[in-house]
Formats: C-alpha cells, structure tokens, sequence
C-alpha cells in the first residue's frame, strides 16, 4: 500500500502494480485540480488492484481503516477492482464515490461528489473499458518521494490469459505515441530524475495499433538516442515472447539500459502454460534467457510463477521449481491461484487450497536461495548504488542496497562486504553528489 500517515486534505492509497503508481500521481494531480484537497474534511482515493481476491480484500480492509480515522472525510475508490466490480465498493457504507480506470484520470469525475453542489448524485462512475480507444499520455512532472519515475507507454491488454481480470479492468491494448513519450522522459530527467521506468500493462504489445506499428525496440532505441542527460532505463514486465531484435540490440549495447529483465512466466510446465492461454513455452523462456546471456553477460532475470494453477500436478510443480536454475532466474514474485469470478481458470478444476500454499511457500524458498546465492556472488565486487530515501538504493540489476548517509539521488560505488539475504552492504569506494 503507497500512503500510510493520512492528513488532511487528499491522500492517495496505492495497491498493486507500478502502473498503478504512475496513475496515482496522475489522480493526485487531477483531484487537486478539482479541489479535493480544500474540502473540509479532506479526501482519499483509494487506487485498487485487481489481479488477486486477496488484493481486492486488502483494498475493502483498508477503506475501513480510513472510515475509522478519518469519519468526516470523503473515500473515493478507483483502479481496477473498482473497475471489474464496481457494485462490491459501491455496497460499502464507507465509499462515497467509485471511479472507473479511465474515469479516475480526470478532474471532472472528482466533481461528482455532493460537496460540489451536485443535485443528482452518481456514487458510481464506471463505463465501459473496452469502449476507450486511446491512451492520453496523461503526462507528470514528477513522482512525489521517488528518485525512479515510471512513465506510462501503453495500457490495457489483448491476450485473454484464462487465469487474468485485468484485461476487464484496463480495457484493450492501447499505446502512447513516441513522440509525447519522449517528452516526458526528457521534462523527468531535467527535473532531476536518474532512472526512468517505462510501464504498462502489455509493455512489449506498445506499438501495435500505431501507424506503423512500430516495435518497443524502436521506442527504446528512440529513448536511449534522443533523451539527452538520461543516466537509466528499466523496463517493467515483459512477454519475452515478443521481445524484437531491435530491443535486443539496445540490451546488447547500451549501458543506460540497466541489466534485469521480469519476466511474466508464470509457469515452467508447457501444459500449464497452455491452459493459461500463454504463448510461450518452457524451452522459450530459457532460449531467450540464454540469448540474452549470450550479449550482456551481467543480465539479472526476475519472473511471475503462480503456484496451483488448476490441473496442476506434482510433475508440473516440479517443472516450474526446475525452471528457476534452468532459465537462471534470481528475484522472484509467487502467487499462489487466485480465482477471479468470470476468468475461464475459475470453472477448471481446482488445486486443493493447503497445496496451492505449500507449493508457493516451496517456490519462495527456492526463490530465497536462489537470491542469497546471487548475493554472495557480488561479495567483494563493486555495484554502481542509485539512492533513493532512507538509506535505501538500488543497484543497476534491481538488487537492494542499504547505504547510511546518503541522499536521495546520489550515485555510489559500493564494494560489497555483506548481505542479509536480500539487501546488499558494504563500503563507498566512490560517489557522485547531487548538485
């Protein structure tokens, strides 16, 4: 969850996915535009993630958390729980307004409460997702706290995994153009930001309903050419099926492309992954793994796995947990099934629920000894450090590090003298000040 200390004035509590923090910093701007933030009791917009049960749980608990804190204050909830069930939050008491993806994007939606004078109240404003067609760049300066911005290139989705709601909930895949991406990029990294993200919910589908249809390795390689004064890219999520040559090209060659790639996996069993609607297989996923091996040696692979997929058997578990050394994968993110009401995977038969668990916290400790050995690999080595707040940073391959005295910002050099199974320490050798 993003905030914790609400105030008064407008709050924002974040769920989920890194376009989701993005967006939150859009809904900030445009709620303020609207006046949220001088009515007087204050407001907060709750940005809700779909891809679990338990996500949507999660966001229903914390809305009553606010009610409890804040009871004068107006609870508006957006995001895409808010878009695929819009009835579950417009049943609680606590709500006063729910607002769809698209809706939560824009400072009219926000006028919609009764502190604005209006007569006939809406307390819900959800359309049609897969009515939008395109993508405003939605464009913002900064991102409140953060020395890594993320910037929106496409949204929503047209593969129908069978497990997934989020192609209900951010509607058909559209993308930003080029153009005003690049922009952006450049207006973020002349405000100081040393590491941009680049986000969507399909991020290697971008281009595909531009004229042209150009490629993300175009965009990318279009990024790293004309940005002037950009110190990182990172990608987030990607389909490595659909990875072009292009893209590997930039990967292979350019150094401001850092050097960790996630990968939406989600399985390591071929009938798994055919059940799920996926387009790749087992053996793709570690060609590509050793492919991109092969040109940029220092390449670090996360990856999705979802445990207890139905029809999942002792074999095919074991095929996923293979998979990790096979592909060589190194920062992991489990998720145990979840069914979601109106995905296909929900009417297949079902993993047992103590399974499903099991199989994930099997998957976790595999994922914990494949970090604390890639860890101990770096003992003695130098890590270009990008800081954040709090002492905390990140290295060029997404891995924690802790380093006490340092500002946000600041590049370092560090040489690796310990870890505690996750966050890299060690001593400054070198250190670039902000100005």
């Amino acid at each position: 969850m993003g905030e914790k200390n609400l105030s008064s004035g407008l709050d924002v509590l974040t769920f989920g996915c890194r376009l989701n923090t993005y967006e939150s910093e859009v809904l900030r701007r445009e709620g303020e535009k609207a006046g949220l933030g001088e009515l007087r009791d204050g407001a907060i917009v709750v940005n809700t993630c779909a891809v679990t049960a338990k996500a949507v749980k999660d966001a229903k608990q914390a809305i009553r958390k606010v009610r409890r804190e804040r009871p004068d204050a107006r609870i508006i909830v957006s995001g895409c729980a808010a878009q695929t069930e819009p009835e579950t939050f417009a049943d609680m008491d606590e709500v006063d307004l729910v607002l769809g993806n698209e809706e939560k994007l824009h400072a009219h939606s926000y006028r919609q409460l009764p502190d604005f004078g209006v007569n006939q109240f809406e307390k819900v404003r959800v359309n049609d997702i897969m009515a939008v067609k395109e993508t405003a760049s939605h464009m913002v300066d900064a991102i409140e706290g953060r020395t890594r911005a993320f910037v929106q290139v496409q949204n929503g989705c047209d593969h129908r995994c069978t497990f997934c709601i989020i192609p209900y909930g951010r509607g058909n895949s559209r993308s930003v153009p080029a153009g005003e991406i690049v922009d952006q990029i450049q207006r973020l990294v002349d405000n100081d930001y040393k590491e941009i993200v680049l986000t969507g919910v399909d991020l290697t589908s971008w281009g595909a309903d531009l004229p042209g249809a150009p490629s993300l390795g175009r965009l990318v390689q279009s990024i790293l050419k004309k940005v002037r004064g950009l110190v990182r890219l990172r990608l987030s999520s990607i389909d490595s099926i659909e990875v072009d040559e292009p893209l590997m090209d930039a990967i292979a060659t350019d150094r401001r492309l850092m050097p960790h790639l996630h990968l939406s996996l989600q399985s390591g069993a071929n009938m798994i992954l055919k059940r799920m609607k996926r387009r790749h297989l087992r053996d793709d996923t570690i060609r590509f793994c050793n492919d991109v091996r092969a040109v940029r040696p220092d390449i670090v692979f996360g990856a999705d796995i979802i445990a207890g997929f139905p029809t999942e058997t002792d074999a095919m578990f074991e095929q996923s947990m293979a998979i990790i050394d096979e592909a060589g994968l190194t920062h992991l993110h489990v998720f145990p099934f979840s069914a979601r009401k109106g995905t296909p995977a929900a009417k297949m038969p079902p993993v047992d629920g103590a399974i499903i668990k099991e199989r994930a916290a099997e998957l976790r400790k595999k994922g914990d000894q494949t970090l604390s050995k890639f860890l101990d690999g770096k003992l003695g080595t130098s890590v270009e450090v990008l800081m954040e707040t709090g002492g905390k940073g990140r290295t060029e391959q997404f891995t924690k590090a802790h380093v006490g005295g340092h500002q946000a910002s600041e590049q370092l050099s560090l040489l690796v003298t310990g870890h505690d199974g996750r966050v890299l320490t060690g001593k400054v050798v070198a250190h670039q000040r902000v100005a």
